[in-house]
């Protein structure tokens, strides 16, 4: 497959993406050159990143990570990005909260130690900043001049907020019918914004039609073209948390599952800590979380299938509503290689897990956050999860993004006169 066409754009010989060396297939194992392409020409297997990753003293690895900024590019040396990254103008996300969530493990009988990766404080909310930057780096080397993706909503804006940053033009695609919250922080930035007449699915597929048309040239599609570096941006979450927890890996994790990128490379970023010596080579298990109304990988693992099949999103938690995950097979492998299990939920147990989650800890997660909660909880009463171990639940987005999902049953308590009689009537003096 040759490497698509770009104006100006510079040798795949001259760029400069750290410690990255080639893309390889990951069905075949071929490797191709550092290049905008993202599936192999041989088996049309997907592409992923190849590393010469630093080696030598674990702890001296240890220290120059500990002495970097407070964002993902503390972990450069394992990136596909130049050295200098942290110079140039970008939004910095990363290293966000990792809540010891003691009030949640009482409520669901957690004594082995409960966290919540809170990503909600990423710069425009959601996980989906750390994916787009990486991509930004890739799109600098490769000489794109518009940043450009398909989208459930939250990497329309971190693409957004992050072209702006980067003085590129964008243009995002997204569904139609998306909450009004997603639509007016993707359009804030000041690129184009696309409503697509129909689901996800069809977004992807008119944006894999355009990168082949002249219409899309000097166009990096993050989660396409780009998808290899973009999906590496994941990997600084295993990071994060492995740091976080003293250096070393949580017992079991739950991820939600929309592409499923999120998950595949959390677990390449704890088998990536592992080689290189910076976490204990131990056992840990991976769990996928899926809205019922969109839960074709899900369906797959309770079937014992290695096929995922696709099926039609209709789910409150349109952040996760791919009916056709890229990365469904991969996440079947790593979760029954890791002893875990793919789950779901139904939109209901998503609100009550929101309201939990805000309940219990003070985070208010947005309806992807509802799902990873709900099946945490579902998986424990099903004596799946171990409450005696360490886990991790990930929220990726702030949950005013989502109001629609709790609004009907998240108002006022009572709306009183301004006196203490009334306040006394209404029966709250005291409760």
């Amino acid at each position: 497959m040759a490497v698509q066409t770009v104006a100006g754009n510079a040798t795949t010989a001259s760029v400069d993406l750290g410690p990255a060396v080639a893309l390889s297939c990951r069905e075949c194992g071929e490797r191709f050159e550092l290049g905008p392409l993202f599936a192999c020409a041989s088996c049309f297997g997907p592409l992923e990143v190849a590393y010469d990753l630093p080696a030598g003293d674990p702890e001296e690895l240890r220290k120059r990570i500990e002495a970097g900024p407070d964002n993902i590019w503390r972990y450069a040396p394992l990136l596909p990005v130049p050295a200098d990254v942290a110079e140039k103008p970008n939004l910095n996300p990363g290293f966000t909260k990792l809540v010891k969530a003691d009030n949640l493990a009482r409520e669901l009988g957690v004594t082995g130690g409960l966290y919540v990766k809170d990503d909600s404080g990423n710069p425009t909310h959601s996980f989906k900043d750390r994916v787009v930057a990486i991509a930004v780096e890739a799109a600098r080397a490769f000489g794109f001049t518009t940043l450009s993706c398909s989208s459930t909503g939250n990497l329309a804006g971190a693409v957004g907020a992050a072209a702006a940053r980067a003085g590129l033009r964008s243009c995002v695609f997204i569904p139609h019918d998306l909450e009004q919250g997603k639509v007016v922080m993707a359009a804030v930035y000041g690129g184009e914004l696309v409503g697509i007449e129909g689901n996800y699915d069809d977004v992807n597929r008119f944006c894999s039609e355009l990168i082949g048309d002249p219409l899309g040239e000097g166009w990096g599609f993050v989660n396409v073209n780009l998808r290899p570096y973009y999906g590496e941006g994941s990997k600084t979450l295993a990071y994060e948390i492995c740091e976080q927890l003293g250096w070393r890996l949580p017992d079991q994790i739950v991820v939600p599952i929309a592409s499923g990128s999120q998950l595949t490379k959390i677990d390449k970023g704890f088998q990536e800590l592992i080689r290189l010596g910076l976490v204990e080579d131990r056992p840990y298990k991976i769990f996928g979380a899926q809205a019922e109304g969109c839960s074709p990988v899900s369906a797959a693992f309770k079937a014992g299938h290695d096929v995922v099949r696709p099926q039609k999103p209709n789910t409150i938690a349109k952040s996760l509503a791919i009916g056709n995950p890229a990365d469904g097979p991969y996440v079947l492998d790593i979760a029954r290689r890791t002893g875990g299990a793919v789950e779901d939920v139904n939109d209901e147990q998503v609100v009550d897990a929101i309201k939990l989650l805000a309940r219990t800890e003070g985070i208010f997660g947005e309806t992807a956050g509802g799902v990873t909660v709900g099946v945490t909880k579902k998986l424990i009463e099903a004596g799946v999860i171990d409450p005696a171990l360490t886990t991790v639940v990930l929220n990726t987005g702030d949950g005013l993004k989502t109001l629609d999902a709790v609004s009907a049953t998240s108002q006022a308590t009572a709306t009183i006169k301004p006196s203490l009689d009334a306040f006394r009537a209404a029966g709250l003096a005291s409760a």
